[in-house]
């Protein structure tokens, strides 16, 4: 059974950090694309990065180009976001998603498991 547990969520400052961790099992992993989506209250969910099977191609969405960072390391089956300068509008439940082989996808139907979600508060 597959599985993605979230982790690393919090309250943070406007301009603050914060390091996700999404922990897989169930599954090779490195045969998958892997991806974070977000979603605010009473908005839809939306594509923050993915990365591909091994890692080296990533793909963000505007709104975090340049302020957070998609990895994963193969051998603990991790994925992880690094938010650096987080804003406010940045607030919101942070899912990672496994799914299509070789590349990811800014679509959430690409995607066939998913986390229960970690919950990321940017204060102002």
């Amino acid at each position: 059974q597959v599985q993605l547990v979230e982790s690393g969520g919090g309250l943070v400052q406007a301009g603050g950090s914060l390091r996700l961790s999404c922990q897989a099992s169930g599954r090779t992993f490195s045969s998958y694309a892997m991806a974070w989506f977000r979603q605010a209250p009473g908005k839809e969910r939306e594509f923050v990065a993915t990365a591909s099977s091994s890692g080296d191609s990533t793909y963000y969405a505007d709104t975090v180009k340049g302020r957070f960072t998609i990895s994963r390391d193969s051998a603990k089956n991790t994925l992880y976001l690094q938010m650096n300068s987080l804003k406010p509008e940045d607030t919101a439940v942070y899912y990672c998603a496994t799914g299509p082989r070789g590349y990811g996808s800014s679509r959430p139907t690409s995607y066939d498991y998913w986390g229960q979600g970690t919950r990321v508060t940017v204060s102002s």
